[in-house]
C-alpha cells in the first residue's frame, strides 16, 4: 500500500503544479484550454476536486514556479527534451545532471536540441542497438520518477 501511496503521491503532485502554473493565465478553464485539459487528467488519475481546486485557488502562489525546458543527450547520442515545472531553476537543473551523468547523459547546451522536435515527436527519429535502447528507457524512467519532470520527450525510434 505505501508503494501504490507513494506513486499516486507523485502523480498528483505533478498534475496539481502544472494545473497552478496553467491557472496563472485564466483560471476559469471554460476559456483556459490547457487548464482543462490538466483537469481533466487530473480527475482520470482521481486526483480529488478539492485539490484541484486548491491548486487553482493558490495561483498567486504559484507566481514562484516556473516551467523550464531542458535540453540533453542520452547514451548513443539520443536528444532528449525535458520539460518541468519548479520552484527553484537552480536546484531541479541541478539534480537533472547528476541523473544524466549516473546514466551516461549530459546537458546540452539551450537551443542544441529543440530544432530535432516537432512539438512531441521527433523530426528525426534514430535507430539504435537494443542495449543503447534499454540504456535510454532507464535513463528516462529516471527522469521520469523525478518530482518536477513533467515530461520527456526522446529522438528514437520506437
Amino acid at each position: 500500500k505505501a508503494v501504490v501511496d507513494k506513486k499516486k503521491s507523485v502523480v498528483f503532485s505533478k498534475l496539481l503544479k502544472a494545473i497552478a502554473v496553467a491557472a496563472r493565465e485564466e483560471s476559469n478553464p471554460a476559456y483556459n484550454p490547457r487548464l482543462r485539459t490538466l483537469i481533466e487528467k487530473a480527475r482520470e488519475n482521481a486526483v480529488p476536486t478539492e485539490n484541484i481546486a486548491r491548486a487553482i485557488a493558490k495561483t498567486a502562489d504559484s507566481a514562484a514556479l516556473e516551467e523550464i525546458t531542458v535540453e540533453a543527450y542520452g547514451p548513443a547520442g539520443i536528444a532528449l527534451a525535458l520539460y518541468a515545472i519548479t520552484d527553484n531553476r537552480n536546484r531541479t537543473i541541478h539534480e537533472i545532471k547528476n541523473l544524466l551523468l549516473e546514466h551516461h547523459g549530459k546537458l546540452a547546451p539551450p537551443g542544441s536540441v529543440q530544432w530535432a522536435f516537432d512539438g512531441d515527436a521527433p523530426k528525426f527519429p534514430q535507430q539504435i542497438q537494443e542495449n543503447d535502447r534499454a540504456r535510454i528507457r532507464t535513463l528516462i524512467n529516471a527522469l521520469e520518477r523525478h518530482p518536477d519532470v513533467q515530461r520527456v520527450i526522446a529522438a528514437m525510434a520506437q
